[in-house]
């Protein structure tokens, strides 16, 4: 079922990427091209599933990597490291102005972000379009089916307006037509932009719920469309000034009540990250990567990991190769004793005094009896892996080898990661208890493999492993946070812990099931705002989905912000309001006038 599947997604994905291609340039204006007409083209069923499964490789192609840099490098658990003296790394400071907060409309991770959102908006407004006009009949296809279809596109339209609507806001233009006019900002006013975007997104799924098919793993489905409401309705005191917990604690209940589809909670973790995640009830929706068809999986791990991570799992996957930039915002400072492997003996951690930090430090967060706090390994035998980290010294063969060397500034040293930012070495700078990610080194932060890597003597990639983009989880998570904004602490709790209980043995969990975690002593605001992060770490949500809802994002104390100056500038930026909202780029105020920039910048 799921090779069929991913056949019938990327069959005609060349052809109708062809035919039906739209330009993603700042001006929104779609390319000019010619084109056989809506009725000569589509022939039958297969042409339109041709057309609907080019966008599903748009949207993944469009929204898998920039989108990721902002709403990960910009939030407290996952941050790009520079390394050897600040040099290696810096991409002239591309990334660390998001982990900084110190962007600005010139910003080129910003300008690129914009580059690539708006394709899968056009080819969407296009195919809407022309099958709206199509004689079902013509097709040898039923009105429903052709309907299906529709709502299919409509709903993964507004996906990716709600993608782009989290980093700009109402600044944005309302782009739902195939029309050559350059649309301006939705409304001169921000707010009423947000409103009126808002309210095109939650009307269009509305209207198109009905029309979709429920279970549906690999497309846009009834669930799907219900969480993408329901993610706006949490929000909408971000984006709309509103309360609207309740709505969303209705439409959660109805969700997990099955009335959108019939899904569960994984009982083993695992189940959602391997081969064949398709079939973990848990999953709701996956983008169907395929190396050759669906190329953007590589982002799972190959920032995280040294270049001879071919090494560690005896093998290199072809075409890839590791970055070794990112890293787990650290867990501790750098006092005491620095060690000759980088780090240091008695440094403090920032759940402790006197930091006290409510936010940041993914790993030390994470109770030691969760079974995810383990070195990512795996036993060829029973074909199964452990883990989800690399920290310590790095050896080869899953850890059973000899050591792993590092390279830069220390070039055949041991690879022994350290959940430490910091110059242990004294290049480019002196060591001082807190520093910004500038000033890391080759072992400085824990590294992350959320998708298991196996040995390619196994003929398994773990690029071919689906993307997944919504699950059960997230509905569970939602309405447990409403119920505590509702006063419903006990009922909130239980809820997260039907989550949080996989990740224990029965034994530990008879211990742990009442207890908040390390850094915190309630089961209130702060504690969720942390569920939120692990349950979701490095699943490019964090800044969209959790720090800004809970004032959190400039206001809020993690690592290095309001602790560590670099050049003179403390940072982040006064931890000002005005980074709440990304700006628009220059480029794209260059060429469509009718833009209006986002307040304050």
């Amino acid at each position: 079922m799921k090779i069929i599947m991913k056949k019938q997604l990327t069959q005609f994905v060349l052809t109708a990427l062809i035919l039906f291609g739209s330009q993603s340039c700042f001006d929104l204006e779609e390319e000019a091209f010619n084109r056989v007409s809506a009725g000569i083209y589509y022939q039958d069923e297969n042409s339109v599933k041709g057309a609907v499964a080019a966008i599903y490789e748009s949207g993944f192609m469009s929204y898998i990597e920039y989108f990721w840099y902002l709403q990960e490098f910009s939030a407290d658990q996952i941050t790009w490291r520079v390394w050897n003296g600040g040099a290696w790394g810096w991409d002239e400071g591309e990334k660390y102005v998001l982990g900084s907060h110190t962007w600005a409309p010139n910003s080129t991770i910003i300008r690129k972000t914009w580059e690539s959102s708006w394709t899968t908006i056009g080819l969407c407004n296009t195919l809407i379009e022309d099958l709206q006009k199509l004689d079902p009949a013509t097709l040898r296809m039923s009105r429903e089916a052709l309907d299906k279809y529709i709502a299919e596109v409509q709903t993964l339209r507004v996906w990716a307006y709600y993608n782009i609507y989290e980093i700009w806001g109402g600044a944005l233009p309302l782009n739902t037509s195939t029309s050559g006019e350059i649309p301006p900002s939705a409304d001169p006013n921000f707010d009423e932009g947000c409103k009126k975007i808002y309210q095109f997104m939650t009307s269009e799924l509305d209207a198109c719920v009905e029309a979709l098919p429920k279970n549906s793993v690999n497309r846009m489905n009834q669930a799907v469309n219900r969480i993408i409401k329901a993610r706006l309705l949490l929000n909408a005191n971000v984006f709309i000034k509103e309360d609207k917990f309740a709505e969303c604690a209705t439409l959660c209940q109805r969700i997990l009540d099955g009335d959108f589809g019939t899904y569960s909670l994984a009982e083993n973790y695992q189940d959602i990250y391997t081969i064949g995640n398709v079939s973990c009830p848990e999953v709701i929706m996956a983008f169907a990567t395929e190396v050759g068809q669906m190329n953007g999986g590589w982002m799972r791990n190959m920032p995280f990991v040294a270049y001879n991570y071919q090494e560690y799992i005896g093998g290199a996957y072809s075409g890839v190769d590791a970055w070794n930039c990112v890293c787990l915002v650290p867990s501790f400072d750098n006092s005491g004793t620095v060690q000759p492997t980088g780090g240091s003996t008695g440094a403090r951690c920032f759940l402790e005094a006197p930091y006290n930090d409510k936010l940041g430090a993914p790993y030390e967060r994470l109770d030691n009896r969760d079974v995810r706090k383990q070195n990512f390994v795996y036993d060829a035998r029973t074909k199964t892996y452990k883990g989800l980290f690399l920290k310590g010294p790095v050896k080869a063969g899953y850890g059973t080898g000899a050591a792993l060397k590092a390279d830069a500034d220390r070039d055949g040293q041991d690879l022994v990661y350290v959940d430490q930012v910091g110059t242990f070495l004294g290049i480019g700078r002196p060591l001082e208890p807190v520093m910004s990610p500038r000033w890391g080194e080759t072992n400085s932060g824990v590294r992350f493999i959320k998708y298991p890597m196996f040995p390619p003597s196994e003929g398994v990639d773990f690029r071919d492993i689906d993307e997944v983009e919504f699950r059960l989880a997230e509905v569970v998570y939602m309405l447990a946070e409403c119920k505590l904004r509702a006063g419903d602490a006990d009922e909130a709790k239980r809820l997260v812990n039907t989550i949080r209980k996989r990740y224990f043995t029965a034994a530990d969990w008879a211990t742990v099931e009442n207890t908040p975690g390390p850094g915190f002593a309630a089961f209130d605001l702060d504690w969720m705002l942390s569920q939120w992060g692990l349950e979701f770490l490095g699943e490019g949500r964090r800044r969209r989905t959790d720090l800004r809802r809970f004032d959190k994002f400039t206001q809020g104390q993690w690592w290095f912000h309001g602790r560590a100056t670099d050049e003179g500038l403390a940072l982040p930026a006064a931890r000002n309001r005005k980074y709440e909202w990304f700006p628009l780029p220059e480029t794209a105020l260059m060429v469509n006038p009718g833009l209006v920039q986002n307040p304050n910048y």
